[in-house]
């Protein structure tokens, strides 16, 4: 890898994204972070989130985009007020009311243009294995299928390659990953419902605490309530 390469990574706010910047800068890459706001119920403490990451990152460019798109669209528990964020079913293989429809094709279209306009090399996604169960649009199938529409879709001599470092990995293994790079994780922020505190029982909480407490970590968020997501 040449010091030269340059990533775009989608930032979310989340410990996901943020591992998958400090994962970027441990392969060589001078990182250029998009964050979007899209009316996601957390998105002001989201994006503070970003915003504090591409400073801790020294970012080449923070690239914060809002559009009112996929909440008018709705069809989600994170953009629609009138649909309740469930309770966290860490077990259930349905899709959840927090699935956003294609979400992320929406935000990898913007990632890639972005990343063409500016030369990068590589689009980098935080997705993960425990996403991919629940979320048809973080499945290694959808990667490799939105791999191809960029190598069709861009100009004949740009080489832009999608990277999802963590699709075949456990929260667990990001969080152990992150806390090994360093990665600020009080400066995250995974909560579905609440701006502060987070609270501790929709499914993202839920799985975040999950991943600390299987490490034996304190997560170093505000939660209104920690319940024990581990057995024993």
């Amino acid at each position: 890898m040449t010091e030269h390469n340059s990533a775009v990574i989608l930032v979310s706010g989340g410990m996901d994204s943020a591992t998958a910047v400090y994962e970027a800068l441990e392969r060589g890459y001078k990182p250029h972070l998009l964050h979007t706001s899209y009316g996601q119920r957390t998105e002001h403490r989201e994006y503070e989130c970003a915003a504090a990451l591409a400073e801790a990152v020294e970012a080449r460019e923070f690239l914060h985009v809002s559009t009112g798109h996929l909440s008018a669209i709705g069809e989600s528990s994170l953009t629609d007020d009138e649909l309740a964020v469930a309770d966290a079913d860490l077990d259930s293989e349905e899709i959840p009311s927090s699935y956003v429809p294609f979400r992320n094709a929406n935000l990898l279209s913007m990632a890639v243009s972005y990343a063409e306009a500016n030369d990068c090399t590589a689009v980098f996604i935080g997705a993960h294995a425990e996403d991919f169960s629940g979320y048809p649009d973080c499945r290694p199938a959808f990667f490799e299928a939105f791999q191809h529409v960029i190598e069709t879709g861009t100009k004949p001599e740009t080489k832009i390659e999608l990277v999802a470092p963590f699709v075949e990995w456990a929260k667990t293994d990001i969080a152990e990953r992150g806390l090994e790079l360093g990665v600020p994780y009080d400066r995250t922020w995974s909560c579905y419902r609440s701006e502060t505190p987070a609270c501790g029982t929709c499914d993202s909480c839920a799985f975040r605490l999950q991943a600390f407490q299987r490490l034996g970590v304190r997560d170093p968020i505000e939660y209104e309530t920690r319940p024990t997501y581990i057995e024993g």
